[in-house]
């Protein structure tokens, strides 16, 4: 049974139901807009999922037709340069957070992800999304270049191709959005709710603290010189073979048997 904990009417839901949490925008009215009030209650659903052990995945997904449609503009009209870097830190923050919790974050996308939105599901440790969706980084379009966006965009997908969405602010399809590795599947509208959870259930079959190692890992040597990503890595093979999970994996393959994994530490 699904656990609410936030209001039915608030622009940010949150529900816990076994091993997975599921993040909603909640704004369809206005396109799902992330405005710094959305942004700020996404960082807190977020960290306090990441203590709670039992949840293995988190499902980011939204109401409407439309993922995201990425900053609220209203906000971005006649303010200070003190409110300015603020709106972008707390974006900054955001993103920056769905890296730091130990779970897996997966973006389900029914519909666009335009700019700060499209950044969100580059962000997205997975993405799947309906072969209806669209991706673009348009603010070139309106005298704003897409550059919080771009970080994860050209981290995802390759330079020409980052370099066109950003100077050209076109959109690409979802099967485009694949081919060039900004989202990991694109499925029929009526599938994607099955692909998501399939891919979650997938993560949550194997060991917690594994995943939550893994993941800080990956983002930690992803940008590193060759040599010093073996070095690092080295260091936490190390450590991961020392953990009661490593044990238990061999040890259950070695026996033909379904692992039995140690509680997630938080």
């Amino acid at each position: 049974m699904a656990t609410m904990l936030t209001k039915p009417t608030a622009d940010v839901l949150l529900e816990l139901d076994g091993q997975f949490a599921y993040v909603t925008l909640n704004r369809p009215e206005k396109r799902n807009a992330l405005s710094e009030a959305v942004m700020s209650a996404l960082i807190a659903a977020l960290r306090e999922i990441n203590k709670t052990p039992e949840v293995r995945a988190v499902i980011l997904k939204a109401n409407g037709t439309i993922f995201s449609s990425g900053h609220d503009l209203s906000e971005l009209v006649g303010r200070t340069v003190i409110e300015y870097k603020r709106i972008f830190d707390v974006c900054v923050e955001l993103m920056e957070t769905i890296h730091e919790i130990q779970q897996p974050v997966i973006a389900q996308v029914q519909g666009p992800a335009t700019a700060a939105g499209c950044q969100l599901v580059a962000t997205c440790d997975l993405a799947i999304a309906a072969d209806n969706a669209w991706f673009a980084t348009p603010g070139v379009k309106i005298g704003l270049f897409c550059s919080t966006p771009m970080v994860p965009v050209t981290r995802a997908i390759s330079r020409k191709k980052a370099m066109e969405m950003l100077l050209t602010g076109e959109p690409i399809s979802a099967a485009d959005a694949v081919s060039s590795g900004l989202i990991n599947k694109a499925v029929p509208a009526v599938k994607l709710e099955e692909a998501v959870h399939e891919l979650a259930t997938a993560i949550a079959d194997v060991s917690p603290n594994v995943i939550a190692l893994g993941k800080e890992a990956f983002y930690r040597q992803i940008d590193m010189p060759e040599a010093k990503a073996y070095a690092y890595t080295r260091e936490v093979m190390t450590f991961n073979a020392l953990m009661p999970d490593a044990h238990e994996g061999i040890t259950a393959f070695l026996q033909k048997r379904k692992a039995h994994w140690p509680r997630r530490s938080t």
